[in-house]
Parts: structure tokens; sequence; C-alpha cells
């Protein structure tokens, strides 16, 4: 069994710095992409960014430059180094994995089948 555990969230100003992390346990090899999304409240899950297993990330164009995805594979963690925030970033912020991923940047919610419990990123103006 998957399992997916976030943690990092909480409350900054704007321009200011997050850093997300995600622990994955499960897993009996490395060869599986991840990603994090988040949401708002009635909305649906919006791709953030994406790496797989070879350290290849795509960004929403909401968030390149600002965002940074990075994994460590011997340690089965995932990272989200999070620059410059705005108001408009604040979600509940998901992470993600699977192994057969069919979108070309890896930013389909509808790819993944493993997800974790969530952590609020909260920005203020």
């Amino acid at each position: 069994q998957v399992t997916l555990v976030e943690s990092g969230g909480g409350s900054v100003q704007e321009g200011g710095s997050l850093k997300l992390s995600c622990v994955a346990s499960g897993f009996t090899d490395n060869n599986y992409v991840m990603a994090w999304f988040r949401q708002d409240p009635g909305k649906k899950h919006q791709g953030v960014a994406s790496i797989d297993q070879w350290g290849r990330a795509d960004y929403a164009d909401s968030v390149k430059g600002r965002f940074t995805i990075s994994r460590d594979n011997a340690k089965n963690s995932l990272t989200l180094q999070m620059n410059s925030l705005k108001p408009e970033d604040t979600a509940m912020y998901y992470c993600a994995a699977d192994r057969a991923i069919y979108s070309d940047d890896g930013l389909d919610a509808d790819d993944y089948d493993h997800w974790g419990q969530g952590t609020q990123v909260t920005v203020s103006s």
C-alpha cells in the first residue's frame, strides 16, 4: 500500500517563502513520477509541478521561476521550495505519485492514483 505524507505548510506574508515536503512509502522502486497539486475549496486539483525518476521537472506557468521541485530517490522524498509567494498561491497543497503518467507534463490530476492528505498554504497580503 502506497502512502504519501506531506508536511511544511503554514502562513506567510506576500513575498515570503515556504518549503513543502512529502515522504512516500510502499513503492518497491523509484520508477514513479511525483507531483505537487493545489486545490481551492470546490475547485479541481491544479497541477503545480512534477518530477520524474530521472529528475526532469515541469511547472505550471503560474509558478515558473518562483517554485522549485526536487526529489531524493534514496529517501523516497519530494520537496517544493516556494519563493516570492503571492496571495493567489493560497490553497491546500497535495503530494501525488504514480507509475503510469499519460500527460506530457505530469500535471494532470487524473494521472495519479496515490495522494497525500494535504497541507495548507496561506499567503497574506
